[in-house]
């Protein structure tokens, strides 16, 4: 909700500005979004793959429309099951407790070889890869964004020089040199809006959730090889506190 509420109130005070500052409709111009729009998103094609882009698109979606889960939850969370392998033993996780945790794939996939009676480094070795192969997709997106937020201000320089050349190609009017000049600047300005308003704070915010993904994913392992070593929960807490930061501790035991 941040994220939406910061780019799009940016956006909302630009128009607003463009409104009070005059005509808005001097501000929009087809070719030079043209060449901003699908010029960025060719170039940035043409540093990556498909692939690349489709990922990025579905983790922007993520990014926008579903949360995370915050660290301290998290710890609570795997505190909570901690404990009851502790006092019921790890196949009592077997069914409707395992199945409840569909909705976190990576928790579940944990328990999971746990369950299956997997040896521990195993299962350390397991989910180490798939934090690395997370950390490898979440970078490669930021890079496509942060990609994408330096073409997109040189696109719009690009059509500025092309909008300058037409335009002093035509003085032997006067008339239309000012016209001219204004439409040639548009597409700088459409470049650094989407550059700088746009690309940048997405490419932060997805750099930021990757960061906390990461740290909830490792507190996860921590605890469910705590649980593979039928190691005392209260251990356990001390772990997850030393990895958490100050203000997200938690305190299950009192």
């Amino acid at each position: 909700m941040a994220t939406v509420l910061g780019i799009g109130g940016a956006l909302a005070l630009i128009v607003i500005a463009l409104v009070l500052g005059g005509s808005p409709a001097a501000f929009v111009d087809l070719p030079s979004l043209l060449i901003v729009v699908l010029g960025t998103l060719a170039v940035t094609l043409a540093s990556f793959t498909l692939k690349d882009i489709g990922v990025t698109a579905r983790m922007l979606v993520e990014t926008l429309f579903k949360g995370g889960l915050p660290p301290r939850a998290a710890a609570l969370k795997i505190l909570s099951l901690a404990d009851f392998a502790r006092k019921h033993g790890v196949l009592r996780f077997q069914g409707s407790i395992l199945a409840g945790l569909k909705s976190d794939p990576f928790l579940y996939k944990a328990l999971a070889l746990v369950v299956d009676g997997l040896p521990e480094p195993d299962v350390e070795a397991i989910l180490a890869q798939d934090i690395h192969a997370t950390q490898q997709r979440l970078s490669r997106a930021t890079s496509v964004l942060r990609r994408a937020a330096e073409v997109a201000p040189a696109m719009g320089l690009i059509g500025t020089l092309i909008g300058l050349v037409q335009m002093l190609g035509h003085l032997d009017t006067p008339a239309s040199i000012g016209p001219g000049m204004a439409v040639a600047l548009l597409t700088t300005f459409y470049g650094a809006v989407m550059g700088n308003v746009v690309f940048l704070p997405l490419a932060g915010k997805l750099e930021r959730n990757g960061a906390e993904e990461t740290l909830v994913r490792r507190i996860y392992m921590v605890g469910v090889l705590s649980v593979a070593r039928k190691e005392n929960p209260r251990r356990l807490e001390m772990l997850l506190n030393s990895a958490l930061p100050p203000a997200q501790r938690v305190d299950y035991y009192g």
